[in-house]
């Protein structure tokens, strides 16, 4: 298999992608690491047997604005590592894993449960590849310096992740984060920092020149959403029907069903979401876990629909406050969606939101509270 930098070059060469700088030395550093772990792992039984056992490989922090390429390197490096002991997840689903781990090492175990999570994390692990890192309350941040200082300096684990902060504006002003303030310097300690923040936005480059809000419901509006989702993931369109689902964890036990999922992009009824029971835990999972939602068959919501506007209001304040793109097809534009009944009053600040999220400035911010 060859590795992350060929795969790149390769991907310009077809024209998939354009040069960059930043992108190339990116991948160059994230092959330095494929080739560390790999023979690592090649001369690992005769390295315990007669050798000295050698540094741990050095992690990699990308940092930059969205649409600059981070987590098509992260796919990338990921793929291309030729180890069997390797993982990449969300960072949202990774912390929710651990505050589980958490619970069950408490009530299981005596003492301190930070050592046992990590030993569990680690065990057959040597590379951990992290998309999106974004650090929203305090429990996370409570926690993340002893685990991750546990899992890279105990457990020898190479620490790949993908952000659109640089590593000091992490949590910023975020409540006690002087508990996280050791995190930074693990990071700064034990990755190597690298930005990826050039002029170019591609994501945006890809969709600037279609709207995201499309009415009335129709093939030309389907066609319009469509074209939006297979520029964002670059998924052939031919095989839109291998499109990958999910079932995303919201917390409590429960998951919800995406029926389509992929580098960060979520495809889902208004049906699914708001005239199903469900309530803000479920959006903020989506808001957290996508960048973008693309959301289809929005109804002309009448006063019998009081509990589906509410929902939607609901949805809406989700992705607005973690700055998730929203691609729709609407049976009406924002203002005339839900023009009277329960709650119509405060239903304005939603269409004032959803108007703003349409605007250029609103598309270029990144993902995430912090972003």
């Amino acid at each position: 298999m060859s590795g992350v930098l060929a795969r790149y070059e390769r991907l310009i060469a077809a024209g998939e992608l354009q040069p960059d700088p930043d992108q190339r030395r990116a991948a160059e550093r994230l092959e330095k690491l494929q080739k560390e772990l790999e023979a690592e792992q090649a001369g690992g039984l005769l390295g315990q047997l007669f050798g000295k056992r050698k540094p741990r490989p050095q992690g990699v922090y990308l940092w930059g604005g969205v649409g600059r390429g981070k987590s098509m390197l992260m796919a990338l490096y990921h793929e291309t590592l030729a180890i069997e002991e390797k993982r990449r997840a969300h960072f949202h689903a990774f912390m929710q894993e651990v505050h589980a781990k958490l619970r069950e090492a408490r009530q299981g175990e005596s003492g301190d449960p930070i050592p046992i999570v990590a030993a569990s994390l680690a065990r057959d692990l040597r590379s951990l590849a992290f998309d999106e890192m974004v650090v929203n309350n305090s429990a996370d941040a409570m926690i993340m310096s002893r685990l991750f200082t546990q899992l890279i300096c105990e457990h020898d684990v190479a620490i790949v992740t993908t952000s659109n902060r640089v590593p000091e504006d992490l949590y910023k002003d975020g409540l006690n984060r002087e508990h996280f303030l050791p995190f930074i310097d693990l990071i700064n300690d034990e990755l190597d920092v690298m930005p990826l923040d050039g002029p170019t936005d591609y994501r945006m480059e890809r969709i600037g020149d279609l709207e995201s809000w499309h009415s009335p419901i129709g093939d030309d509006a389907t066609a319009k959403v469509r074209e939006a989702f297979f520029r964002l993931t670059d998924y052939p369109p031919e095989d839109a029907a291998n499109v990958p689902s999910r079932e995303l964890d919201v917390g409590g036990g429960r998951t919800i069903h995406v029926p389509k999922s992929l580098k960060g992009v979520a495809v889902f009824s208004f049906k699914r979401l708001c005239s199903e029971a469900r309530g803000a835990p479920d959006y903020l999972a989506i808001a957290q876990r996508y960048h973008t939602v693309i959301l289809v068959g929005i109804p002309q919501m009448n006063k019998e629909m009081r509990n589906e506007a509410a929902r939607f209001v609901t949805l809406i304040d989700a992705l607005y406050e973690n700055h998730v793109k929203l691609f729709a097809t609407a049976a009406a534009q924002p203002e005339d969606l839900y023009p009277a009944g329960d709650g119509s009053f405060e239903f304005q600040r939603t269409v004032s939101r959803l108007n703003e999220m349409q605007s250029d400035e609103y598309m270029a911010l990144g993902h995430g509270t912090d972003a």
